[in-house]
């Protein structure tokens, strides 16, 4: 399929602006065969950049008009070796070097509830069998919500999302399979509880890094067993969408200056 690269003029764009853009992209994409690879934004030029991969480029226009109106002041067709021709240098690694990126992720992390005391209770064989149906359940809802698995955590899984809604739906997906689960397992409560935040993080050797993913950290830590917390970069990445968020209190969280505003995602009838 050929590739297509875009510039946007937008003065007075601000980084979440145009990441909230983006999302729109990929929520409609599909609809017109079109896949969005990347963005790039230089908030001192007022310029946006998208990458990508469409039929025509009639058809990613029609993805930008759709989504949210903002139709490229140029948009030219390239392989992946002429964007620096367009956009300017792109650093990309030496030889031995490893290649680090950025681009806009949602990131969620599940924890179980107690799994040092479950796991001296039911000893390490009966706990382990557990945890095996915790990252079934977790994988299934990452699976089927177009979530990507980075890594398991020891009693938790991280996974990373290009829409915020999707991860939304994913965690709650992934509380009403817990539920169904203690249903079938009376003996053992198992719950979890699950934290999202958005943003840039980098992305080396297939793990995410950054602020964004120990905010997610910080905030599933914040949560209790059966709650979904999201930061206030998710809530406003899922408005419009259906979505029930009722504001927690301010909280202090490890690493982070000041106070941090929570989110609980309503996820119970």
């Amino acid at each position: 399929m050929p590739m297509y690269l875009d510039r946007h003029e937008i003065k007075g764009a601000s980084a979440e602006d145009v990441a909230q853009a983006h999302m729109r992209d990929l929520e409609i994409q599909d609809k017109h065969g079109v896949r969005y690879l990347s963005y790039w934004f230089d908030p001192n030029e007022g310029a946006a950049f998208c990458f990508v991969d469409a039929p025509s480029s009639d058809a990613a226009l029609a993805v930008h008009r759709e989504s949210h109106g903002l139709i490229p002041a140029k948009i030219i067709p390239v392989d992946p070796r002429s964007v620096t021709e367009f956009l300017g240098s792109i650093h990309e690694p030496a030889p031995g070097e490893a290649w680090v990126q950025s681009a806009f992720r949602t990131i969620l992390f599940t924890d179980i509830e107690d799994s040092t005391k479950q796991s001296v209770a039911l000893g390490d064989a009966r706990y382990v069998g557990h945890l095996r149906g915790h990252d079934e359940m977790v994988r299934q809802a990452l699976g089927g919500l177009g979530g990507t698995e980075v890594k398991h955590t020891g009693d938790g899984i991280m996974g990373s999302f290009a829409s915020a809604s999707s991860a939304v739906e994913c965690a709650i997906a992934i509380q009403r399979k817990f539920i169904a689960y203690i249903e079938e397992h009376p003996d053992f409560p198992l719950r979890v509880r699950v934290g999202l935040s958005a943003g840039e993080p980098v992305t080396e050797h297939d793990d995410l890094f950054g602020a964004a993913v120990a905010l997610a950290a910080r905030v599933c830590d914040s949560a209790e067993a059966g709650q979904i917390l999201v930061s206030s970069a998710v809530r406003e990445l899922c408005l419009g969408k259906g979505f029930i968020f009722s504001e927690r209190s301010r909280k202090r969280l490890k690493g982070f200056e000041g106070s941090v505003r929570l989110y609980e995602a309503r996820w119970q009838e």
